[in-house]
């Protein structure tokens, strides 16, 4: 459901419309109050599951007395993932900062995930049919940067993601490329050369093909896309701006690195449209029909 006042319930009755409630041979749920579900469409009642906890829709008016059954049903579409009885989990955008004055106490989805999954290191991937880029530090604040950046850290996402590759996208042999972190690498700041360089050849060593750091301003054009797989950056907006740039209405936000499969669509709330009748399900489409390529992927 996501925040029941943004336009998550409106793009997930839309899409499971638009997919005719099923994709492949699986057949789609929503999962939250039954009440903001129809108050954005028809829905079959079969098709929904209904949290123990009520919300109240007001488009473009986020009430943290929602937060309740925004968390329930992240934590119901969870287990039943975890159970086996779902293939997999698409999750619609929430308001981190309603959340949070409820006492959520995660900064997102993807450290809600991980905690309840018991996950070592969930990994935020944004994809599309044209880039793949992974931000190593993701709710972080900018002047916080550079001391969240570890060479273990590097080494262990980069693994997550390299993995995914595989497993999750068929690719045999796949290509990281990982930003530096500073204009120009190794010209400014020591981060380049004393933490990011080092992992990068570590990965090298494990039998990785890992190139970097390499400078951001010419990672993402499209010549530079061709010679790479993914790309590991160092913070949100390095890797959220280019993807956005190329594919905001059809990119995807993958959690990689857990027991189960989540996507979500690559945007936030839009309050500012919200019961407007303006909302794109486009990005929650493609969420779902990624969700369903990867389980499959997996079940082979």
């Amino acid at each position: 459901m996501g925040e029941p006042a943004g336009i998550g319930p409106e793009i997930a009755v839309a899409a499971f419309n638009a997919l005719g409630g099923r994709i492949g041979h699986r057949d789609l749920r929503l999962v939250g109050d039954v009440d903001v579900f129809r108050a954005c469409g028809a829905v079959p009642d079969e098709a929904l599951i209904a949290t123990a906890a009520y919300a109240h829709r007001t488009p473009g008016k986020p009430n943290e007395r929602d937060a309740a059954a925004t968390i329930e049903a992240i934590e119901k579409s969870v287990l039943a993932a975890l159970s086996g009885r779902a293939a997999a989990v698409v999750t619609a955008p929430i308001n981190k900062a309603v959340l949070a004055k409820a006492g959520f106490g995660f900064p997102g989805h993807t450290e809600f995930l991980a905690h309840l999954t018991k996950a070592p290191r969930a990994v935020m991937m944004l994809a599309s049919d044209q880039l793949r880029v992974v931000p190593l530090t993701i709710h972080v604040p900018i002047r916080d940067v550079p001391r969240a950046i570890s060479e273990t850290a590097i080494v262990e996402t980069a693994e997550v993601v390299l993995g995914a590759l595989k497993r999750d996208f068929a690719i045999a042999a796949p290509r990281l490329a990982v930003a530096g972190l500073n204009p120009h690498p190794g010209e400014f700041g020591d981060e380049d050369d004393r933490v990011i360089a080092p992992a990068v050849e570590e990965l090298k060593k494990r039998g990785h093909n890992v190139r970097g750091p390499l400078s951001a301003d010419t990672l993402f054009h499209e010549e530079a896309r061709k010679t790479y797989d993914a790309a590991l950056c160092m913070y949100h907006d390095q890797a959220l701006i280019p993807i956005k740039t190329l594919s905001f209405w059809d990119g995807v936000n993958i959690t990689l690195g857990l027991p189960m499969v989540r996507t979500s669509p690559d945007h936030g709330t839009a309050f500012d449209i919200a019961g407007a009748g303006k909302a794109n399900p486009r990005s929650m489409i493609a969420a779902i029909k990624m969700a369903a390529e990867i389980a499959d992927a997996r079940a082979r």
